[in-house]
């Protein structure tokens, strides 16, 4: 950055910053409700809640209960929701093949939040985990690696399935090589021309994905093992700049930097670099970590979750996937 400024004294930085009117009228960022994308757990039953003990504040919902939450939420003005569905053991198999029952648990969640708020948008996970005895993305070998292209496979049906119950979102969540043009020919091909993919492109095989893993019930499923042979590694940034332009060359009309805040050099890369719709994920145990802070005093919990959030947007984020997305539309709404 070359420097224009004439020297102190006749540039005094801190005159901008003294009274509230200036240092608004100069911010270069801001938070609004319209960032704001909120994770949801659903799971079976009527009249149902479960806690999510890792994740204090966060529970899962039955169906019915969670079309009440989407009523709420749109009335504070929050964009989207984006389902993840808690599937019963008893359905989960090898090849996860729940995950495209057209009455599964997700598609059935989709009709009736559209059915009773239709401006709603929903965003629908794409990936096998919550339906495999395994716990992994995809399908396995007798080895135990996630096969690529059988997998794809599969998350093109679950696709479809989604779409048919009414996503307006699909989010391929998985870091399978070229699955956004695979599900991306069959929207076209089976009429589901506007339906949007959130491709999740920068993924990073974390360690802070736990409480999410506890959530939707694939924790114990997933054991001990790891997903590092599909996920990202964590040194890596070129790398995500790659899988970026293959997901949008492939059809993507948004992509997804996760976890978020330790991402946050990725994040801004991938804006500047190519200049779409880009969103990240503060995730699980970003939030639970946070939690952690604000119940032993430790920070204060507004303002912390504040600067958070509005740190995704300087860094270039056009949304934020976070589950203080209600706290902070409360809070913006004042």
């Amino acid at each position: 950055m070359s420097v224009t400024r004439a020297p102190w004294p006749a540039t005094r930085l801190r005159r901008m910053r003294r009274d509230d009117f200036s240092r608004r009228l100069m911010r270069e960022h801001t938070l609004t409700v319209d960032d704001l994308i909120y994770p949801v757990f659903v799971l079976e039953g009527s009249n149902q809640t479960e806690a999510v003990p890792s994740m204090p504040g966060v529970e899962r919902m039955s169906i019915d209960l969670l079309v009440k939450e989407a009523e709420e939420l749109a009335r504070l003005g929050i964009p989207a929701m984006a389902l993840f569905p808690v599937t019963p053991s008893d359905v989960k198999t090898l090849d996860g093949r729940e995950a495209w029952n057209p009455e599964g648990l997700a598609q059935r969640a989709v009709r009736a939040i559209k059915a009773a708020v239709p401006e709603m948008g929903i965003i629908t996970d794409g990936a096998l985990d919550p339906f495999t005895t395994h716990g992994q993305d995809g399908i396995i070998d007798d080895n135990g690696y996630v096969l690529n292209d059988e997998t794809v496979d599969a998350l093109v049906k679950q696709a479809l399935s989604q779409a048919e119950a009414g996503a307006d979102v699909i989010a391929p969540s998985d870091m399978m090589d070229g699955r956004i043009g695979e599900i991306r020919n069959a929207l076209e091909a089976h009429g589901h021309i506007h339906t949007r993919i959130m491709a999740y492109s920068a993924k990073y095989a974390s360690a802070y994905y736990g409480p999410f893993r506890d959530a939707v019930g694939s924790a114990g499923n997933l054991g001990k093992a790891d997903k590092t042979t599909y996920q990202m590694d964590p040194a890596n940034s070129d790398e995500a700049l790659h899988e970026i332009a293959l997901d949008l060359a492939e059809g993507a009309d948004m992509v997804m930097v996760k976890p978020g805040m330790p991402y946050l050099d990725v994040v801004r890369r991938v804006k500047d670099e190519f200049k779409v719709p880009v969103y990240a994920y503060q995730v699980s145990g970003e939030y639970a970590m946070h939690m952690a802070a604000f119940q032993n005093g430790w920070l204060d919990q507004d303002k912390v979750m504040m600067e958070s959030l509005l740190a995704f947007k300087r860094a270039g984020a056009d949304g934020i996937l976070t589950y203080f997305a209600k706290a902070a539309a409360i809070k913006l709404n004042g």
